[in-house]
């Protein structure tokens, strides 16, 4: 079951779809979220994600920390409302980048959010792990026909079934995302082989979810067939903030956008051994070897395994001709060296 979010289409056979994971990153600053997208916009990704909040709509002072991290905030919910932007500003944000070429996407936390997010015509919804269960906003969303990028990192296998079946009951396209919700996410639990288990298991696209500071994971990734992958991003990972040291900077995101597309074109790309041997059949003259002299050798001496030996270049009797000429005598003197030839005998 694939799907397309703004002509790109989305499966193990097209290039992978690439989100660029800003989130809070911005830290409640408007401009700073501006600056984001100037700089995501020139690393190649399909795809810039925020978050949109609404503290009063998806949260209660009662909510705790997840990483206690806030010199400002006195609880998650005065977080969340730190990180709020107005309709009017979400609007700047995603003219900004489609300006720059960007698919702008963020993921709800509530209705009110998800009702921001339809005005402004997003291709496509994403949606939190913490969220997979949130059926009056999931029934929402499928209502828009638009394509449903899940989360799945706080989810048992029974559950995302469930998700599953629910999502193929509306009719709509989705994928999963694996993911681990640590951050960061230690290398014992990036947990790669749920990529190959979701795939077997389920008719969508899969993607992968990165909290990892390092490409490698991302990568490897993509080379068990992923469709898309998210990376959270960072200017600097000590920066402030719950998910900095979860995330890799702009220039390694694009020195990752740029090795994903290079893993791509070797995957992608089918070969004909046969027709490559054919065409690198010349260079079987300059590596491979010859049956050749391996003393000065006088006509009529009979051939055997001291006689001969196997040096480059090729062209003459292979070493795997060798029975043609043991036992055989010469009909002819041949040097040191000199390529021992089927006439040279009787």
């Amino acid at each position: 079951m694939n799907f397309t979010i703004e002509k790109n289409p989305i499966g193990v056979e097209h290039p992978c779809f690439i989100i660029a994971e800003v989130a809070q990153a911005h830290e409640g600053s408007l401009g700073m979220a501006h600056a984001f997208i100037d700089a995501i916009s020139e690393t190649g990704v399909n795809a810039i994600k925020f978050q949109t909040h609404f503290a009063e709509e998806e949260s209660t002072p009662r909510e705790p920390w997840r990483i206690p991290f806030s010199y400002e905030d006195k609880n998650r919910y005065d977080y969340w409302k730190r990180m709020e932007f107005t309709a009017e500003q979400w609007k700047e944000l995603y003219d900004h980048a489609k300006m720059k070429n960007l698919i702008f996407l963020s993921t709800p936390f509530s209705l009110k959010a998800a009702k921001l997010l339809n005005e402004l015509n997003l291709s496509a919804w994403k949606i939190g792990s913490g969220e997979t269960e949130h059926l009056p906003l999931l029934d929402y969303i499928c209502n828009t026909k638009k394509p449903i990028l899940v989360s799945t990192g706080m989810s048992s296998w029974q559950e995302i079934d469930r998700t599953y079946h629910w999502l193929k009951q509306k009719k709509v396209s989705f994928g999963f995302f694996h993911t681990t919700t640590q951050y960061p996410t230690l290398g014992h639990n990036v947990g790669l082989n749920i990529i190959s288990e979701m795939k077997e298991r389920y008719d969508c696209p899969i993607g992968f979810s990165s909290h990892i500071p390092d490409n490698s994971v991302s990568i490897a990734a993509k080379c068990l067939g992923i469709s898309m992958l998210e990376v959270h991003v960072t200017f600097d990972r000590k920066m402030f903030g719950p998910d900095s040291t979860s995330s890799i900077t702009i220039n390694e995101l694009a020195e990752l956008v740029r090795s994903i597309r290079k893993v791509e074109e070797v995957l992608f790309y089918k070969l004909d051994k046969n027709q490559m041997a054919k065409e690198l059949s010349p260079l079987k003259n300059i590596f491979g070897k010859s049956i050749v002299a391996n003393k000065n050798l006088t006509k009529g001496e009979i051939l055997d395994l001291s006689h001969l030996g196997f040096k480059k270049p090729g062209g003459g009797l292979p070493p795997k001709e060798i029975n043609l000429l043991i036992g055989k005598k010469l009909k002819i003197d041949v040097l040191r060296d000199q390529p021992i030839k089927e006439e040279h005998i009787d």
